[in-house]
């Protein structure tokens, strides 16, 4: 067997930079780079692989470890899951600060490799700067943390391990019903040991995507449930994104006279002024989509884990006959809330479900029903987007001015706070794959990061991370990595000086206001109850070496936004300050 000595951090980055996939005969290379920060631990194992290795792996010096893996997974989302960066952070409290966004990626079902340092192997310099000891097992160190929100997870303690951990990983990152965050932890002395490694490990290996067939079986079963039913509604979930199945059900839709509703990782697939698109669906959703699935006695579930905001807590769909028919790749989420699953490929099921309904000569039996819906909504949009209040601009009126004036096919990046709640809602996306929304984990700080790595994936298109002042001040640090990479980002702040979603869902539940304003101390009460605290934000990112605006109104919003279409600077940052920033996430719940 002919072998080549290389250090385990060499055999792992020339192995990474010979992957592919193959999707519908199209070919990808799957590993793009390395994102994340060097320190004790991984700079003179990985870090020298990176530089002196055999590999064209393209590295992004991140500038906080968790946010940094999160334009990774932005990154990953944007090109639908057939391109990822792996990420490495130093031993101890580098890594550990990429746990959440291993959680924030395998909540939405984002390939992610994670490659934390980790302790000497060999245990002889125990205790180690930055370095848990367990009192217990000398085996558990700080990345075992990273085993309860990973895929798979693995520890390579011997060099020789890394040829089966690499290739289980692989078959992880590259499978449609169960990726994630998949972790390889790398003990910093193993990180430099040297192995003979077969070159074959080295040779391309392309990894070939298979749509899984709907079965004979489960197709009768799904076509003799929708035949008997005359109000079905399609809920439109990511995974309709990432099958690739948008054109399959927007021609099962019409041919069926079936209307649809959106998750927030399937809205947008299908654009919104679609004849039968009612919108996003559930607490966050629109009145159309809510008032039809509350009589609906069908539900089928395309592509969607079902989350308690896409159901109400399970309380939306209320006719007393109602069915729940789940098509979904992942065997787990097609049994949810009692479903006839159909555990198969999105775009395969609904093209073979499309051919045996038309057989049957099934339709709908709807009239004016969805049209009424639909009208009656637009109505309420038409509210929203004309409102004027004595205490200044909602958040609302805002987003709606901005759908109007930002480029069609701009993306726009959200992830907290009541901004994916009036998005999902009013946020009408004009062209596929521009509306990019964190809301698996809904994990406050994804906004800015998310953005540079929507940006790297698609540099021809601007982009807009929408962020809330709370979250701003949680991650914006990679608007940093931003304006060194030259890239181009746009960040619009809304600054309503605190978390006022959260703050109002207190309020709500008659607890009054507490901690979740951003106010001075009151030096007589010593309570957090004085005056707003007043921060520039804009100021801040000008820091950085942003362009900055500030609007207060409609019409600054405008010429701010018109001035930085055609603006060359690295990136751009718009603070705005509605008077009224929350919108009732229970607006439009049908109870």
């Amino acid at each position: 067997m002919e072998t080549i000595r290389l250090s385990m951090a060499q055999a792992l980055t020339k192995f990474l930079d010979n992957q592919y996939i193959e999707i519908d005969g199209e070919e990808h290379k799957f590993v793009k780079g390395v994102m994340g920060i060097f320190g004790h631990g991984n700079v003179v194992g990985l870090g020298e692989a990176l530089k002196h290795g055999d590999n064209n792996l393209k590295f992004y010096q991140g500038k906080n470890e968790q946010e940094i893996c999160h334009a990774a997974m932005a990154y990953a989302k944007q090109k639908d899951r057939k391109e990822i960066f792996a990420c490495t952070a130093s031993v101890g409290p580098g890594s550990l600060n990429m746990v959440t966004a291993a959680a924030t990626a395998t909540a939405n079902r984002i390939p992610v490799l994670f490659l934390p340092a980790d302790s000497y192997a060999d245990r002889q310099p125990d205790p180690v700067l930055q370095q848990i000891e367990h009192p217990m097992d000398p085996n558990v160190t700080s990345n075992d943390s990273f085993k309860p929100v990973s895929k798979f997870w693995d520890r390579i303690s011997r060099p020789e391990q890394l040829i089966k951990g690499a290739l289980n990983a692989m078959q992880v990152l590259t499978n449609p019903a169960d990726t994630g965050a998949v972790t390889l932890a790398l003990p910093q002395d193993v990180q430099g040991e040297a192995y003979d490694y077969p070159v074959e490990f080295f040779k391309k290996r392309v990894y070939t995507i298979d749509r899984r067939p709907i079965s004979d079986a489960a197709k009768q079963k799904a076509v003799d449930l929708i035949s008997g039913k005359e109000k079905p509604l399609i809920i439109c979930g990511g995974g309709i994104k990432y099958s690739g199945a948008a054109d399959e059900l927007k021609d099962f839709a019409e041919k069926f006279n079936i209307p649809f509703a959106e998750t927030q990782a399937g809205k947008g697939v299908i654009p919104a002024n679609h004849e039968l698109n009612l919108g996003g669906m559930g607490v966050c959703g629109t009145l159309a989509a809510n008032k039809i699935a509350k009589d609906a006695d069908l539900i089928i579930a395309a592509g969607t884990r079902l989350n308690d905001f896409v159901t109400s807590s399970k309380k939306a769909f209320q006719n007393p006959d109602v069915s729940m028919l789940n098509i979904n790749i992942n065997g787990q989420d097609a049994l949810k809330m009692n479903s006839l699953p159909v555990v198969a490929d999105a775009k395969d099921a609904l093209a073979k479900l499309n051919l045996a309904l038309e057989e049957k000569g099934y339709k709908s039996s709807y009239k004016d029903e969805i049209k009424l819906a639909q009208a009656e909504w637009a109505e309420e949009l038409e509210r929203i987007g004309n409102e004027e209040l004595e205490e200044g601009l909602s958040q609302q009126r805002v987003l709606r001015e901005l759908n109007e004036i930002l480029p069609e096919d701009a993306i726009v990046v959200a992830s907290s706070g009541s901004l994916p709640s009036d998005l999902e809602r009013i946020w009408n996306p004009k062209k596929p794959n521009t509306y990019h929304l964190e809301y698996g984990f809904s994990c406050m700080g994804y906004e800015v990061p998310g953005a540079l790595g929507a940006k790297l994936a698609e540099p021809d298109k601007e982009v807009y991370a929408f962020i809330g002042d709370g979250a701003y001040l949680m991650g914006h640090t990679e608007l940093y990595t931003a304006i060194q990479e030259d890239v181009k980002i746009n960040i619009i702040l809304f600054d309503n000086s605190g978390h006022q979603c959260i703050h109002n869902l207190q309020r709500g539940q008659g607890i009054g206001s507490f901690g979740t304003e951003f106010r001075e101390r009151d030096n007589k009460t010593q309570e957090l109850t004085g005056k707003c605290v007043p921060i520039d934000f804009a100021k801040n990112a000008e820091s950085y070496g942003a362009k900055g605006y500030k609007a207060n109104t409609i019409e600054e919003i405008k010429n701010a936004v018109e001035k930085s279409k055609n603006s060359k600077v690295k990136s751009i940052f718009f603070l705005i300050r509605p008077q009224i920033s929350f919108s009732n996430i229970f607006y439009n719940c049908i109870r």
